[in-house]
């Protein structure tokens, strides 16, 4: 007796294999779905995560990069600036400083600059560096590297051919003259009127 027995096909899937893809190969197969959207192509496989960036917006980060740059140049020029007004502030009122020990204490007091270190100091009738008021042990010496003020150099100190100027026990300089600091193309000027001892700031 004849047994029949079905047999039963089985379609198997695709065992085709993708060959090695080696560095600096780039290789199109069809289950690399490429979306016709303007961007980049990047075949599925090689996709981790987030979708490359269109031309438009590369040219956005472009444009914007280089607003921030054109911003930095007259934000450098205004930091010059404000630590000349710092600087020049800084110095009319420590010399207005020294003119009112003079007359508290009735002696001499001076205020002497040194222009190789951007810097100033002030002194009693012997010549030596008070104290500072404010920064106990400390002694009364302006640094312009150290008061964050890197910027501004002392340009010309003037007092009668002289780099200090004297106040007596009245509050009237020896002589009268003038400082001049710059920083990033600002430049401001510290006036000391003879006789009245009168102190003014220009730009």
């Amino acid at each position: 007796m004849w047994q029949y027995k079905e047999r039963r096909l089985v379609k198997m899937s695709d065992l085709t294999y993708r060959p090695t893809r080696l560095p600096g190969q780039w290789h199109r197969y069809p289950g690399d779905e490429l979306e016709n959207t303007g961007r980049i192509p990047v075949p599925r496989g090689l996709r981790r995560g987030g979708e490359a960036f269109t031309i438009i917006e590369i040219l956005i980060v472009v444009v914007i990069l280089a607003i921030a740059a054109l911003t930095a140049i007259p934000m450098m020029s205004s930091a010059g600036s404000v630590q000349v007004r710092s600087a020049a502030n800084m110095i009319a009122a420590d010399l207005e400083y020294a003119k009112s020990l003079a007359i508290s204490r009735g002696q001499n007091f001076s205020v002497v600059f040194d222009t190789s270190t951007e810097s100033y100091k002030i002194t009693d009738q012997d010549g030596d560096t008070i104290w500072h008021p404010v920064k106990k042990g400390s002694y009364y010496v302006i640094d312009f590297q150290k008061e964050g003020l890197d910027r501004v150099d002392i340009t010309a100190v003037d007092f009668d051919g002289n780099p200090w100027i004297l106040f007596d026990y009245l509050g009237s300089p020896d002589n009268g003259g003038t400082v001049t600091v710059q920083a990033g193309g600002t430049t401001a000027t510290i006036s000391v009127e003879p006789v009245t001892g009168y102190i003014s700031v220009t730009n």
